[in-house]
Parts: C-alpha cells; sequence; structure tokens
C-alpha cells in the first residue's frame, strides 16, 4: 500500500525555479503541489541543509565542499542566482525552515538524505532526528505514516542510521538500477519502499516489488506518456521537474 502523495514536485519546483529552495516550494505550492521531494546535507557544524550537490559551482557560486563549511556561512549564500536573475539572492534553506514551511502549508515531503562523502552514518541520524523532533505531536498521536515525511536515499548506511535513530519514520531506499538482493536490503533497513530509476524499470521488475508488498516510487518522469506507462506497471508514484505539464492530481486522470 501507497499511503502517500503519488505525484511530487522534484527538488521544489522541478524545472521552474532554482532546486532545493524555499522559492522552488512555493513554485510549486502555487501550481498546486502539496507533496515535494529535496536534499538534505549537512554542513560541517552538523547542521541539516538542503543541498544535493556535495561541492560549490552549479547551484551556489564558488568551489569547496559544503561538509568544509559552517552553517552560518552556507545559509548567507545565493542559491538562485544560477537560475534566473529574479532569484538572485535566495537562499541556501536551513532544513528546519523548510520543514516549518512545509508544516504551515500542508505539504508532505520525501526527504531525500544525500551524505556528502564520509558523512553518511551522521547524516542520515541528523536528518531523522530533526524530523523525529519536530513530528513529536504526530507520533505521539499515531496519526499514521502519510501524516510523516519519507525519508530516502542511496546511502545504504545513512538509511541504517536514521532507522536506528528513528524506526517509526519511514524509509524508503534508492536503487538506480535495481539489483538481485534488493529485497534483503529493503528487509535489513525496514523500509516500506523501493525508489528507482524510471529509466531502468521494467513491467518484470515493477511486478517483483508490488507483489513483495512494497512501494514502488519512480525518478525522474517528465513525459506524460511514459507517467502513464508506467503507473500502467504499478508504479505509485514518481517526482516530476516537469510541473508545468504534470499536475499534482495527474495520477487521477
Amino acid at each position: 500500500m501507497w499511503p502517500y502523495p503519488k505525484i511530487l514536485a522534484h527538488r521544489g519546483g522541478g524545472t521552474l525555479a532554482p532546486e532545493n529552495t524555499l522559492a522552488g516550494i512555493r513554485c510549486g505550492l502555487a501550481h498546486g503541489f502539496h507533496a515535494i521531494e529535496f536534499d538534505v546535507m549537512l554542513s560541517s557544524d552538523g547542521v541539516p541543509i538542503l543541498m544535493h550537490d556535495d561541492v560549490l559551482g552549479r547551484t551556489v557560486a564558488g568551489s569547496g565542499a559544503i561538509a568544509a563549511l559552517a552553517a552560518d556561512r552556507l545559509l548567507q549564500m545565493d542559491a538562485g542566482a544560477w537560475f534566473a536573475p529574479q532569484f538572485a539572492g535566495e537562499r541556501i534553506p536551513a532544513f528546519a525552515d523548510v520543514i516549518a514551511f512545509c508544516k504551515r502549508n500542508a505539504i508532505w515531503m520525501n526527504v531525500e538524505i544525500k551524505p556528502a562523502p564520509g558523512f553518511e552514518r551522521e547524516t542520515g541520524r541528523v536528518a531523522a532526528k530533526m524530523v523525529q523532533d519536530l513530528f513529536r505531536p504526530e507520533i505521539s498521536a499515531r496519526a499514521g505514516a502519510a501524516a510523516l515525511p519519507l525519508l530516502s536515499s542511496f546511502s545504504f548506511d545513512a538509511l541504517q542510521a536514521a532507522q536506528r535513530q528513528a524506526p517509526e519514520i519511514p524509509r524508503g531506499f534508492l536503487l538506480d538500477r535495481i539489483p538481485l538482493d534488493w529485497q534483503i536490503k529493503l528487509e535489513e533497513l525496514g523500509a516500506v519502499a523501493l525508489h528507482t530509476n524510471q529509466q531502468h524499470l521494467t513491467p518484470e521488475l515493477a511486478q517483483a516489488v508490488k507483489t513483495a508488498g512494497y512501494g514502488l516510487f519512480c525518478y525522474t518522469v517528465n513525459d506524460v506518456a511514459r507517467a502513464r506507462e508506467i503507473m500502467a506497471w504499478g508504479v505509485d508514484g514518481f517526482c516530476t521537474d516537469r510541473i508545468d505539464i504534470i499536475g499534482p492530481r495527474f495520477a487521477e486522470s
């Protein structure tokens, strides 16, 4: 069973706004998306921030490793100017601020734990603890899986650390290609879902995952015909960059 939203805005606003920013999340919200995916990484002093790349240069000007910079510096950096002039001055957001914004606006979160090399376990632990702390009322009230974010990662170690810190927060294991031992890995992580690259998915693999009782989520689907095809295979949900052509209610159409 997949209790979560089916169509997610990738990194907040897809191709319409700078990724992993509050501006991006606002853009997704303006297009009707109350479900998003984004990436979380740690600063040098252990503060979780929204960031995909482990080095500066693509979405934030400069050079050097994210893991070597303290939060007070990172949170002042411009994460919008690279995308378009109107987003100049848009800052790297703290994970805590994004959670607060999403809770205020009833936005469900697929939180991809994106550790810098060497920081897998710590990133998983810290991200899970922040979700655990900020969703304490929902956890205490036993509000159900859909009331909590879903933690996902390509890093087995990061997800294992998240599992140990906050076993009550659901987890999805990210795999570019689905290997033969996928079910063993999901069982070890206590995962509720397998997340995978739609480009490598086949009907047979989709059926195997669903038959085993797991949720099946894909990234990143930007073509309407492909979206319909994989959903016909049993895919439960996917994220998209093209929030302008694939809307939040696409699965219902």
